[in-house]
Formats: C-alpha cells, structure tokens, sequence
C-alpha cells in the first residue's frame, strides 16, 4: 500500500502563518501573538511538514494526550511549552487539532535585531529540542508563564509607539529566562530517568568502542541521540546538568580512556591507534589528546614502559 504524501509548506512571513490559520493580520508583521482559543479548529487531512523562517513558542493547555519525554510515556493535563527556531522542521500527522486553549508567540529574528536577546536567544537550547521534549509545568508554573503571555498581549494590542518594541522584547527575555529555569528544574525532578540515560549513553559508547565491533568511526551526538530516540541538544544539556559534562566531552573522555588501554596494552603505533579510535587524521588525535592529558600519546606510552 502506498504511504500517503507529506506536503511541504515553507512559512516565510508571520502574516502567511495567519493567513494558512484563518486568522487576521498580525499586529506587527515581525511578530504575532493570538490565543488557541481564538484559531478556527481545522482537522488536517494529510502529513504535513512545516518549516518557518521565524522562531514560535507555544503554550497548550488542557491537552488531553500523551506526551513522549525521553523513552517515557507521562500523561499531563498541565501547561506543555514547546519551542522551535527557524528552520527547524516540524511534522504534523493526520487529524491533528489545535489545543482548545493556550498560546502562540511568533517572532521573526528581525524584530530582535540590536537587541540583545538576538544572540542570547542562540543559546537557549530548548529551541533545538524534538517536540517530544516538550516542557511540562506545574501549576504555579504554568500561571507565571500566562502571567508573562497576558502582559505580551495587553502591549501587543495598544498602538505601536516609541516603546513598543522594547517593552514587548523584555516581556519576551523575561518568557524565555523562566523557561529555562524551569527545564533545570525538570531535569532535576526527572534525575532517576536521567541516571538511566546516563547508563545507556556509557553502554552505547563502550559497545561502539567494542574491540569485536569493527567500527572506525568517532562516534557523534547525533548518533548517540539518534539511538536513545531524544536530539542532541536535549540530551546534551540533560547530560550536563546531570553530570556537569555534555554529551561531547562524555565522548572525548570515552576516547581518551580507550587510547590510553590502547597505548598501554598493544603495540600500535599511534597512528594506527588514531586510525582504529576513528580519526582521519592522526594530528587531530594527538592534538585531543595531549589538550586532555597535558601529554603526547607517545609520552604518555613511554611513562608506561
């Protein structure tokens, strides 16, 4: 049987969001604002993929469903924020319907241009997240998101003056700067699950660095992620939280630890140590090495002789 065909739509204007939601014209063309309660429900009836050229956060509520988070299942009815940067793809299945109620902010980078929250929104990570790591918040936190939202809207509405800008991109910094206090927190509240993550991301590297495994690459975030069924940056900043390391120095310090049994325990030469661990070049292999170990891989042997 045939798959049925996923239709592509490239969002270049946050008015051509209103537009394809059956919504009026945003207030501003740089940046939009309106309630769930307010968008027409419209069923969709194909796969759609949706790729926009701003960024969106969302807040859902009274969303009676299911919510992957990490390999687990949680049933919410709480407030579920969700985020996506441009670019980034979203898809969305068949018979899906908005939330009854919640929120949608749309921003287009311009409108933070020369502001500072134009570069610090690069380092929210939370931006880069699958939509299954969604972020889901108690009570009083969810009044202190919708606190923030109502403030957007009471300023998105008032005619647009000298102030308007950066009033609205304050109220924004501020959305922004309690949702990542609140992702910390749910990486601490989930810190059980989280050991186990740990556990599985130790397993898949000792199992890639497997003498029997014949595998000469150096394994990547994306491949890690990819097996845990999470995305890099999420399980990087869990990782990080967990241990104080990301996903990539876990990988280097992986590395460092199988060269070193590599360089005691055999008599390849460096380069083909390099070689076998998955480097291309055994210059990048020394160089990761000694910025480790304060030590060459050959110094670091002849200590063990």
């Amino acid at each position: 049987m045939k798959s049925k065909e996923t239709l592509l739509f490239e969002i270049k204007s946050i008015t051509q969001l209103h537009e394809l939601m059956g919504i009026g014209k945003p207030k501003h063309p740089l940046i939009g604002l309106r309630r769930f309660e307010d968008i027409p429900q419209q069923e969709t009836k194909e796969r759609i993929k949706l790729i926009s050229d701003f960024y969106q956060t969302t807040l859902k509520r009274q969303c009676p469903c299911k919510l992957q988070y990490g390999q687990s299942q949680y049933d919410f009815n709480e407030g579920v924020m969700s985020f996506f940067s441009p670019k980034q793809v979203s898809i969305i299945e068949p018979g899906t319907l908005f939330p009854p109620s919640g929120w949608l902010l749309s921003i287009h980078p311009d409108f933070l241009n020369h502001y500072p929250l134009a570069k610090k929104i690069k380092d929210y990570g939370f931006f880069d997240y699958a939509m299954n790591e969604a972020l889901i918040m108690s009570d009083d936190e969810e009044k202190v998101v919708v606190a923030i939202f109502e403030n957007i809207e009471r300023e998105y509405q008032l005619p647009i003056d000298n102030f308007s800008q950066d009033v609205l991109i304050t109220n924004i910094e501020l959305l922004l700067t309690h949702c990542n206090r609140f992702y910390t927190r749910q990486f601490i509240s989930r810190k059980p699950a989280n050991q186990s993550l740990l556990v599985k991301v130790e397993e898949i590297l000792k199992n890639h660095f497997d003498e029997d495994s014949g595998n000469n690459t150096l394994p990547s975030a994306a491949y890690i992620a990819s097996q845990l069924n999470i995305s890099p940056k999420y399980l990087s900043d869990c990782l990080k939280q967990l241990t104080g390391q990301s996903i990539q120095q876990h990988i280097h310090d992986k590395l460092i630890q199988k060269a070193k049994e590599q360089l005691g325990n055999t008599e390849f030469t460096v380069a083909e140590i390099a070689y076998q661990l998955g480097f291309e070049y055994p210059q990048s292999f020394n160089k990761l090495f000694k910025s480790k170990t304060n030590i060459s891989p050959l110094a670091y042997r002849k200590l063990l002789n």
